[in-house]
Parts: C-alpha cells; structure tokens; sequence
C-alpha cells in the first residue's frame, strides 16, 4: 500500500499495479474501500493480463486519511482526480461501482485522456435524488438545523448524511446538463437492487450521449454485484471496452 497527498491535505491510500495501459481505475462506493470484491477481483485480474490497474479509498474512507463525516462529493472527487492524475500515465478506463459512479462520471469531465466507463449500479446523484427526495419534512428539517441525519443501512453502522453532503453535492450533479461521453460506455445492474434503483440506469443512458453504450441488467443481482457471474461480468465488460476503445498499449 501506497500513500498520495493531494494538494488540499489529505492522505489518500492506493494500490497500483504496473502494466499496459489503458489503465483500468476502480472507483468504489459510498462508504466502502479498496478491499472490497470488485476491486480486488479487477486486481488479480489486471495482474494476470499485465494490464495497469489502480484502487484507491477515498478521503474518509479505508486507509485514507481523515473522517468519513467530513467529507463530500466534491472532496471525494478532487481525490479521485489527484491521485490518478499523480499515478497513471496516458488513457484510462475507469471503473464506478455505486458513487463511484458518479465520481467516475465527473472524472471524464476533468482528466485529460479516458478511454472508457464502466459502471456498476452506478448512483449519479443520489444525494439529491435519492436522500434529499427521499426525506421527509422532519428529516430535511433536521439536516438544516443540526447539520446531519442518520439514516438506516443494510451495511452495519447507519449512514450519517450531512447537511454538507447535501448542498454540496448540488455543485456537481451530471444529469441536469448534457453529458458527453465520447468514449465505450457500458453500465451493469441488478435488477434486486435496493440500494440504486435499476430506473438510476435507465436515466443515464437515456441521458448520457456516447457512441457506443449499452446498459445490461443481470436479473436477481443485488447492490453488491459479487457473485461469480457478476465479477465474470464486470471482467468481460472492461475488456470489451478496452478492446472497443482501440487505445494502443
């Protein structure tokens, strides 16, 4: 494990596995980490095919440095863009599971030169699509007055939403303006999920203007996406869109 300071002060922890490029980036979800199956499972993958690989924890999150509560899209992005701006050279395929979808989503916005998204049970958004329409009068009410919520998750500890997540993830929200993806796009999700409703990917590809996009929907898959079949699925889409992408190594 490795460690990068990005400009602001934070620690990020990562992982990178040398190889071809396109450069294959896992960005992980809302409060998991870079020892999760996906990300793992894309390592040992990336390793077997000598293909370049990073995972990182956000700010917050994992290894990384600070506390979860303090963080915020933006941070959370301005990590992710700092740390494979820092490690990787040339194109990169980028990888979002759950936020990091999202993330990834406004990551074709700022790095110089992606190849290609995957996405799983990608959730652009969801702070103001998902918990702020999903409060109620009391909930919204008290997020503005005391600065935070906690709500229930199916993960352990509850989720602690706060009134600086909400407002700040209003500065970046990628399904209010048009998004360009010139690039191989595929987007994956389960149908069982109850965490990102499968109508999240619809929107997206409804939304989203790219050249080559394809949605699939694994019928009984939850948010997790880790079974067998679906780390065969995530596997096969990143090559395919490495292959589509045409990058030289």
């Amino acid at each position: 494990m490795e460690f990068h300071d990005t400009a602001a002060g934070r620690r990020i922890a990562y992982e990178y596995t040398p190889g071809t490029g396109p450069a294959v980036v896992f960005l992980g979800g809302y409060k998991s980490d870079m020892q999760g199956t996906k990300a793992v499972h894309l390592e040992d993958w990336a390793q077997e095919t000598g293909r370049a690989f990073l995972r990182f924890d956000y700010s917050g999150h994992g290894d990384s440095g600070g506390k979860f509560e303090d963080g915020c899209i933006g941070d959370w992005a301005e990590d992710a863009q700092s740390v494979i701006e820092a490690v990787t050279e040339g194109p990169v395929l980028l990888v979002g599971s759950s936020m990091g979808g999202w993330i990834a989503l406004l990551m074709t916005q700022r790095l110089a030169d992606v190849a290609g998204l995957v996405t799983i049970a990608g959730a652009p958004d969801f702070t103001e699509d998902g918990f702020w329409a999903d409060f109620d009068a009391e909930q919204r009410k008290a997020i503005m007055q005391d600065g935070q919520v906690a709500l229930p998750s199916d993960y352990g500890d509850p989720y602690i939403v706060t009134r600086r997540l909400i407002e700040d993830g209003r500065k970046h929200l990628v399904l209010r303006d048009p998004l360009e993806l010139p690039f191989p796009v595929r987007l994956l999700q389960g149908t069982a999920d109850t965490a990102v409703h499968p109508d999240r990917a619809l929107k997206l590809l409804d939304h989203a203007a790219s050249p080559d996009m394809r949605l699939v929907l694994v019928d009984g898959a939850d948010h997790r996406f880790s079974d067998a079949d679906c780390l065969a699925l995530i596997e096969s889409s990143v090559e395919e869109v490495i292959a589509r992408a045409e990058v030289p190594d």
